[in-house]
């Protein structure tokens, strides 16, 4: 027999490093073990230290729970490709960085396996338009040294 769900939900974390604190308000509502979340957590993203990595977290009606790690979010991979802390304030009318095509090309293969596409031309279309509306460049080509 299957388990019956109660509820799926999607939380973005620091890979290897959540604790209690940070998740506790979102899952002791759902009646789990947060320090076997945790530990769960923090197993599977060990080696991604650093990185803010969103689970999907099914709980289910016997309060037990499975985890789905995904991508990290693309605007944390665009200012990690770029060197900066934050997108633009008006973007469109300010740039706070830029990545090359083919860093553009790396984000999207990254990317490609939570995207609505599996074309890798497509979701370069998509980090590119998720570049320009935080105010960074695709390519340096055009400016002049």
């Amino acid at each position: 027999m299957e388990k019956s769900i109660k509820r799926i939900m999607t939380i973005h974390l620091q890979a290897g490093k959540t604790n209690g604190a940070k998740v506790e308000k979102d899952l002791a509502p759902m009646g789990i073990n947060i320090l076997s979340f945790c530990n769960q957590y923090n197993e599977m993203t060990k080696n991604q230290q650093g990185v803010v990595i969103p689970a999907n977290v099914t709980i289910y009606d016997d309060r037990s729970f499975s985890v789905e790690l995904k991508t990290p979010p693309t605007a944390f991979l665009l200012k990690q490709y770029a060197g900066v802390e934050k997108g633009a304030a008006n973007p469109g009318k300010e740039v706070v960085g830029s990545i090359t095509p083919d860093q553009l090309r790396a984000i999207a293969k990254i990317k490609l396996p939570d995207l609505n596409t599996t074309k890798i031309d497509s979701a370069m279309k998509i980090i590119a338009g998720t570049a320009k509306n935080m105010g960074i460049e695709i390519g340096n080509q055009h400016r002049q040294e």
